[in-house]
């Protein structure tokens, strides 16, 4: 019998989000470090969700934070950086890092257990730009949030994620 709390979200590739923490964007954390981010980008009340090749898996755009030369004033980058920087490697969306609204930090746990934390972002655009495949990502879909996705799986911590961050 466990005493941890039940996560607020679990996954369908084992992931479980343990916690979503609105505390000040630069909060720094000992146990768990921020170093993944996601972005809840949204057009006209749908949300973008990104196709992951090798996990068959729909998400929202994000990714790691760059580590070359860490800390951030040594020329690392920010985790708002990052964002802009996932979200248009991912799915070609531009949104300036001024445009980002910050909305917390989720702690997640990955199916071997180890434990993560990544910023979470919110955006709105007016206009959505074209997105062509990568190696990484087969393609980009606007979700209204109900309906089934085309094809793979969704990944249901972002689902959430995206309901708490909502712009």
């Amino acid at each position: 019998m466990s005493d941890s709390p039940a996560p607020l979200a679990t996954g369908p590739l084992g992931m479980r989000l343990l916690a979503f923490e609105r505390l000040p964007e630069d909060s720094r954390f000992t146990e768990a470090p921020v170093g993944y981010v996601l972005v809840a980008l949204w057009h006209a009340g749908l949300l973008l969700l990104v196709h992951v090749r090798h996990r068959d898996c729909w998400e929202l755009p994000g990714g790691s934070i760059d580590p070359v030369g860490v800390p951030p004033a040594c020329g690392g980058e920010t985790p708002r950086r990052a964002a802009v920087r996932e979200l248009r490697e991912e799915s070609g969306q531009l949104v300036a890092p001024d445009d980002l609204r910050f909305a917390g930090f989720a702690r997640t746990a990955l199916p071997d257990r180890r434990v993560l934390r990544g910023a979470v972002y919110a955006a709105e655009t007016a206009a959505p730009t074209a997105f062509a495949p990568t190696e990484e990502i087969t393609g980009i879909h606007w979700w209204n949030l109900e309906d089934p996705m085309p094809h793979g799986q969704l990944q249901t911590v972002d689902a959430y994620l995206a309901a708490l961050a909502r712009v």
